[in-house]
């Protein structure tokens, strides 16, 4: 197959003979392959770093929610005298009484367990959405990372050529002087190298706007190194008769269906709440010296007054939530599938497209710009046809890069699109 590291090595071999080898070793930059953008990506993420916080924020909640309410402490003077002789005195009149107390709300431990498995629910929530923004910062690390390259490479095949016409323009101008070619040659090749440098300066333009966006997720410095390695786009996991069953796995699905888990915990919570709890206080009362101090118990039940119309209810709206998130489940799956089967197809047909192109298109235009190029040396045709001949040839490579990563880019939205843990364990390893 028609792969990029053909052109690179053929592009290499060409400036090291027309620059020297030195120029091209001069960058002192390591290359920055695709594992190592994501595993930098992932580390630089302060949205993970915050639903890490959010998680930890949940499940602090959890075992709080767990305990029982705290007690409440209850002072207070009963019956004291605000008028009369014995106006604001706590001793001379018998009925005036300190108290102290303590009250405690005891909900059932059910529902204790319950309002703890909801925060652990919420805990569950955002750490799938944490999935769901690692996978996005992968696939998007990776979709930045293949414009990068593969720019590169589309401009390492134009520079190719644009060195390759130089020598063409000298060769022109001597076989002028010596009486072999025509003016109109010179000025052929003169024009086929400015239309290249032309296009390798709007490729320059779209190469810098690919390091920009490289750099949004690696860093402006690691952003200028060269990318290197091949990326594994011709094998994807994601395949039939097992796609259904890994789109489950998805990051989007499984917030849902830890939204679900959640609303199905507040729907039984609803459900324990149609029983009540209690309330029980005990206080101490003092009285003067003359009389006995006093205890006192109580019990606090609330009267479920109107249980039809809100008890009832708040069920049944929380039953409601519950059908809202398997049916957005269930959309969500099919929307999924869908997606992917169509990324799925257009990879293929990247794949197929590019062996034609190995096996047709490139081969059919080789020959033919050597056929034209021995046309000319021959005297049987002038060079400007061999120089639209050798654009038609890199065009025809133009367009496989152009495939290639249109391909690549599919791979990388059907790989990504649930993380890789080994790349975000190395982010964490990483000092």
């Amino acid at each position: 197959m028609f792969t990029l590291f053909s052109i690179r090595r053929v592009s290499v071999a060409a400036l090291i003979v027309t620059m020297g080898a030195s120029s091209w070793a001069a960058d002192p930059l390591d290359p920055l392959t695709l594992a190592e953008a994501q595993r930098i990506a992932v580390g630089r993420s302060r949205q993970l770093v915050a639903q890490d916080a959010l998680t930890a924020a949940a499940r602090d909640q959890a075992v709080a929610a767990g305990q029982l309410p705290d007690p409440v402490l209850q002072l207070g003077i009963d019956n004291m005298p605000v008028n009369g002789p014995d106006r604001f005195s706590l001793s001379r009149d018998f009925m005036t009484m300190r108290r102290i107390g303590i009250m405690q709300e005891i909900p059932r431990a059910d529902k204790r367990q319950l309002r703890a498995e909801k925060f652990e629910r919420d805990a569950e929530r955002i750490q799938a959405q944490r999935q769901l923004t690692l996978a996005n910062v992968q696939r998007d690390t990776a979709l930045a990372w293949l414009d990068r390259y593969y720019t590169q490479a589309q401009r390492d095949l134009l520079q190719q050529q644009v060195d390759e016409s130089r020598l063409q323009v000298q060769a022109a101008d001597s076989a002028f002087r010596t009486g072999r070619g025509s003016q109109a040659d010179v000025f052929s090749a003169r024009a086929a190298v400015i239309t290249l440098q032309d296009r390798l300066s709007q490729i320059d333009r779209q190469l810098r706007s690919a390091s920009l966006m490289l750099a949004r997720w690696v860093g402006v410095s690691d952003a200028e190194r060269p990318t290197a390695g091949s990326p594994p786009w011709q094998s994807t996991p994601l395949q039939d008769p097992v796609l259904s069953e890994h789109l489950k796995q998805h990051p989007d699905l499984l917030a849902i269906a830890a939204e679900i888990n959640a609303a199905d915990t507040e729907a039984r919570l609803a459900q324990a709440n149609k029983k009540a709890d209690i309330s029980v206080e005990a206080s101490y009362v003092q009285r003067g010296s003359a009389f006995s101090n006093m205890l006192s118990i109580g019990v606090s039940i609330p009267l479920q007054w109107d249980p039809k119309n809100r008890q009832n209810r708040e069920l049944s709206a929380k039953l409601a939530l519950v059908d809202e998130a398997k049916a957005r489940y269930e959309d969500m799956l099919r929307k999924n599938e869908t997606e992917v089967r169509s990324l799925l197809n257009e990879w293929q047909t990247g794949k197929d497209r590019l062996v034609r192109f190995r096996n047709e298109l490139i081969p059919n235009a080789r020959q033919r710009s050597e056929a034209t190029l021995t046309t000319y040396r021959t005297g049987k045709s002038d060079l400007a046809a061999g120089l639209l001949a050798r654009r038609e040839e890199i065009d025809v490579h133009m367009q496989a890069l152009t495939v290639e990563m249109e391909t690549a880019r599919s791979w990388a939205q059907i790989n990504f699109l649930i993380p890789d843990q080994q790349i975000s364990a190395s982010a964490k390893d990483k000092p």
